[in-house]
């Protein structure tokens, strides 16, 4: 009698077991397939975007302005630029990021593009009235992979809006960078255009995964159990 009650308790205990189990990675499969649909959606609306006619720079942005064309003018505030290290299909270097004075009195952070260390004191500084068109980027807070920013000692690893703005004393400015996109001319510095738009798009590989532990695991539910039933036939 004891043994039989033991081994009830065994398969109610399994049972609950094998439905947490395929409840859980069922569910973690169907969560990644709506984030399937939404990560494509949103590759399909940045790549809308990133081809549509530039509009005027906005006062303000949110997340679904986020790389929209946008065109500017005003001047540049070149003694005030900021250089953040950046890496890039050209090799290791620095973002320029520096404050223009738009037509309309506001101020709006321009990364320039990129230049290399041996480059970084001789780029051209353009004084004049300058329009542009590139890509709206939300500001980077905080700093780059294990590496702070340091606005004390002015080194940069991130594209933090507000915190260059305040060391520059430019406020208020926008709180967005703009992208500028390629120069006409391909040797000038610094180099515009090499935002890079890529959006890992794994969530189909990880729903199939998750489907398939929930399967494996109400597999193995139902070969434990027909094991035991056959024990219990035998004896």
């Amino acid at each position: 009698m004891t043994a039989k009650r033991r081994s009830a308790g065994f398969l109610i205990g399994l049972t609950l077991i094998a439905i947490m189990l395929v409840a859980g990675f069922g569910a973690l499969g169907v969560w990644q397939v709506d984030r399937l649909a939404w990560k494509r959606d949103l590759i399909a609306r940045v790549d809308a975007r990133i081809h549509a006619a530039p509009v005027a720079a906005p006062a303000k942005a949110d997340r679904s302005d986020e790389y929209r064309r946008v065109a500017v003018t005003g001047r540049f505030l070149n003694d005030q630029a900021t250089l953040v290290q950046a890496s890039t299909v050209r090799g290791s270097g620095y973002w320029v990021m520096t404050p223009l004075v738009t037509d309309r009195g506001a101020t709006v952070i321009v990364n320039r593009g990129f230049v290399p260390p041996e480059a970084k004191a001789s780029y051209g500084q353009p004084k004049e009235r300058v329009a542009l068109t590139g890509l709206l980027r939300l500001s980077e807070p905080g700093g780059g992979f294990l590496r702070a920013n340091d606005p004390d000692t002015d080194r940069w690893y991130s594209r933090d809006v507000a915190a260059i703005a305040a060391k520059r004393g430019v406020r208020p400015a926008a709180n967005y960078f703009i992208d500028a996109q390629a120069s006409p001319s391909p040797d000038a510095l610094p180099v515009g255009g090499l935002t890079v738009v890529r959006f890992p798009n794994n969530h189909l590989s990880y729903a199939i995964t998750w489907f398939a532990l929930a399967i494996m695991s109400a597999g193995a539910y139902i070969y434990v159990m027909g094991q035991e039933l056959k024990a219990r036939g035998a004896s």
